[in-house]
């Protein structure tokens, strides 16, 4: 169950923003594990080589490049280089993102426009490359990952980062309907607190430095009593991605240990 032999499978932000393990990369090897062929991008390409690095080491096959997934120009030109290096795109995962804090009065507008390119654009932009080929092929299956800010209010004062993410679940499945009867389906995945790498930067940004205090917060919020982690991620992108999940569009899976559930 849940293979992916014989698919070619594009992670859009497959390196981790420190040691351990962010959603792209545990979602990058996971994929390679159940037997996809993986082509990765990240703007930082050392932690996109450590990623292809992993899966070499474990008997998988992966190829990564920089590339500036807000660019229309590097996205085009990186998708047709994947097509005539492997002959088709079975599965994209648009994982790019970045949050930054502020609301409207206190937030510059570049910033709020920013957000919106990195959270939004680039899976627009993924989208557009890519579905066309999809298309062609008969089908195949496209995963954006979204956050829960996109759903509630948690603490963090994001507008520009929950705006976006709750564009990007829309966008979603707009698409979705629109390219429903050529067989592309589209879903997202919508993490809520995770721990991973990037919690460092997060306490810096929303908690003054306080890592410990930062991370005991997230924990107490989570009717789970803890964070999730990249894995529990990938493994729902994974889902999404298969061949399993044939009849699944347009949709989302939540993973945030009950934390939607307990708000409103």
């Amino acid at each position: 169950m849940l293979s992916l032999e014989g698919k070619v499978a594009i992670v859009m932000g497959c390196g981790s923003s420190g040691p351990g393990w962010g959603n792209g990369k545990a979602t990058a090897v996971l994929f390679a594990r159940q037997g996809a062929t993986l082509v990765g991008t990240d703007r930082n390409l050392d932690a996109a080589e450590e990623t292809a690095r992993i899966i070499g080491e474990e008997g998988g096959t992966a190829h990564v490049e920089a590339c500036d997934a807000t660019s229309a120009r590097e996205v085009e030109a990186f998708v047709r280089r994947t097509q005539e290096r492997f002959g088709r795109i079975d599965v994209l995962v648009n994982n790019v993102g970045q949050s930054e804090p502020g609301g409207p009065v206190d937030m510059a507008e570049e910033v709020w426009a920013a957000q919106f390119q990195l959270n939004a654009t680039t899976a627009f932009l993924g989208c557009k490359y890519v579905i066309p080929i999809m298309e062609a092929q008969g089908g195949g299956a496209i995963v954006n990952v979204s956050s829960i800010a996109a759903l509630r209010y948690i603490g963090k004062p994001q507008v520009g980062y929950a705006a976006a993410k709750a564009a990007l679940i829309q966008m979603t499945k707009t698409t979705a309907v629109i390219h429903a009867a050529s067989g592309v389906r589209l879903n997202c995945v919508v993490p809520g607190l995770m721990h991973t790498p990037l919690v460092n930067r997060l306490a810096e940004k929303y908690a003054a430095g306080d890592y410990e205090g930062f991370v005991n917060k997230r924990h107490n919020q989570v009717p789970m009593g803890r964070m999730g982690d990249a894995w529990d991620i990938a493994h729902a992108a994974l889902f999404l991605a298969s061949d399993e999940a044939r009849y699944v569009t347009g949709t989302e899976i939540v993973v945030d240990g009950g934390i939607t559930a307990a708000t409103r």
